[in-house]
């Protein structure tokens, strides 16, 4: 059985990737969205942080949050996270008796400065682009772009060619 580390720092900045079960297309769905989206508030309510960026595609997301000060736990945020948005939701089991909705697992890179938090911003924002979604980051309606060329971050037409800095990257 394999054994997963993680690390786990407090008021740590963290970049994930969360998979649907067998990258089934199901997140950006008009109801599904509005599920992850109450799913992700009602945790943020009970567990805060705070999210830096977010994409949302039809089988992943990638996004980058902040603990707070004196907490460490994000495992329990995805779990319920996870387990809220599958509520209500009519899919097979699985041998454990989850339903098919989600990876059981997911992957997380602790950021380690500033440098590192901007290319893990670059590949959020460029990955509907990547993926062959849109020819623009601002084009695609499910992440964070938009707010972050608001916040100054970017400017409007960033993203019309694959950023330097993500080249190589794939963290699907």
């Amino acid at each position: 059985m394999s054994e997963y580390r993680r690390l786990y720092r407090q008021q740590g900045w963290y970049f994930f990737t969360v998979v649907t079960y067998n990258r089934e297309k199901i997140l950006i769905q008009p109801d599904n969205l509005i599920r992850l989206r109450q799913s992700l508030s009602h945790v943020m309510k009970k567990l805060p942080f705070n999210i830096d960026a977010v994409v949302i595609l039809p089988d992943h997301i990638h996004c980058i949050w902040r603990l707070p000060l004196d907490d460490d736990d994000f495992s329990t945020r995805w779990r319920l996270i996870k387990r809220y948005f599958s509520i209500g939701i009519n899919a097979p089991l699985t041998k454990r008796a989850e339903k098919r909705i989600w990876q059981r697992r997911f992957w997380e890179h602790l950021l380690r400065n500033e440098e590192d938090w901007r290319t893990h911003m670059d590949y959020i924002h460029y990955n509907p682009v990547k993926h062959g979604y849109v020819q623009s980051p601002g084009d695609w309606p499910y992440g964070s772009f938009q707010r972050a060329v608001m916040q100054g971050l970017y400017p409007a037409d960033w993203g019309a060619k694959e950023p330097s800095s993500i080249n190589e990257m794939n963290l699907e």
